[in-house]
């Protein structure tokens, strides 16, 4: 094996030092000078045929923090007592008010804090989440919160990224779990929608098929059969204007009438969030 010299002698008989096997070796005396040794390569390796340069560094960026994630924290211990404490809390305290030195910044903070909570209610993925929260800037960045609710901004955030990734998630739904109300809810998704031109296509009935087909127990014909009835219903007009809700659990009630599989207007409406006068008459469009 290859030996490397070292510049610096044996502390013992002033001989060569060598690296092998990650320790420093007196070639001379045989003393081990040094058993660890800091490896400053890279800590990842990258299989891809790309340019990256596979440095040593911390934890990734991420859109759902003011900071993309930069910045350190004060961690919390029970182990220590008293004045010990006292201190870490105070230090603590100083480090978040200089983390935190804006108006702005401590409105992302809050708003990116209930994006982070309201996606993680409703299971959505993290690209959902980081969008959100670049939707969220931008809406900042036009002035668009004045005099409307961080909450209803957060909500309609959410959705929003939903709309446009095409993830089916209806405007109660995010309101059943966010601190907004459905009109704060609306107020900030109009400015979004209007403001910041989303990509946003109307919503297709056949998203919520599969969630509302495992809630009522049903089995795949029938989810089979129902989106049938949603390009029926597509074809004859009747899905404009309508709750896309409302069209996919009246379209798993007709199926699971046509199967004979036991599902009431009541149940069906209730996973929909909407009324059973609402799914009748899409009920009786579809048997016309």
């Amino acid at each position: 094996m290859s030996e490397a010299r070292s510049p610096q002698g044996c502390p013992e008989c002033d001989g060569h030092l060598g690296f092998e096997a990650g320790e420093t070796v007196c070639t001379d005396c045989g003393l081990v000078v040094s058993e660890y040794r800091i490896d400053h390569g890279p800590e990842w390796r990258s299989f891809a045929d790309d340019d990256r340069n596979p440095a040593r560094t911390g934890a990734p960026l991420t859109r759902s923090r003011h900071d993309r994630g930069l910045s350190t924290e004060i961690g919390r211990s029970t182990r220590i007592k008293g004045r010990k404490r006292r201190q870490f809390a105070r230090m603590r305290r100083q480090h978040n008010r200089a983390r935190i030195s804006t108006k702005r910044e401590r409105n992302q903070v809050y708003a990116f804090t209930e994006i982070r909570r309201v996606t993680s209610a409703l299971s959505l993925p993290n690209h959902i989440r980081d969008q959100a929260c670049s939707l969220f800037e931008s809406a900042q960045n036009e002035d668009l919160l004045r005099g409307r609710s961080l909450e209803g901004f957060a909500a309609a955030c959410v959705y929003a990224a939903c709309r446009v990734a095409g993830v089916s998630r209806s405007v109660e739904e995010v309101c059943d779990v966010s601190k907004a109300t459905e009109a704060e809810h609306q107020a900030a998704y109009g400015a979004l929608n209007r403001d910041l031109g989303l990509p946003v296509a109307p919503a297709d009935p056949t998203e919520y098929l599969p969630r509302f087909a495992t809630k009522l127990d049903l089995d795949s014909d029938t989810e089979r059969r129902a989106r049938e009835y949603v390009a029926e219903a597509r074809e004859e007009g009747v899905v404009g204007g309508k709750n896309p809700c409302g069209v996919a659990a009246a379209c798993l009630y007709t199926a699971a009438r046509d199967r004979g599989e036991d599902c009431t207007q009541a149940e069906a409406a209730d996973v929909a969030d909407v009324t059973p006068v609402t799914l009748r008459k899409t009920y009786v469009a579809l048997r016309e």
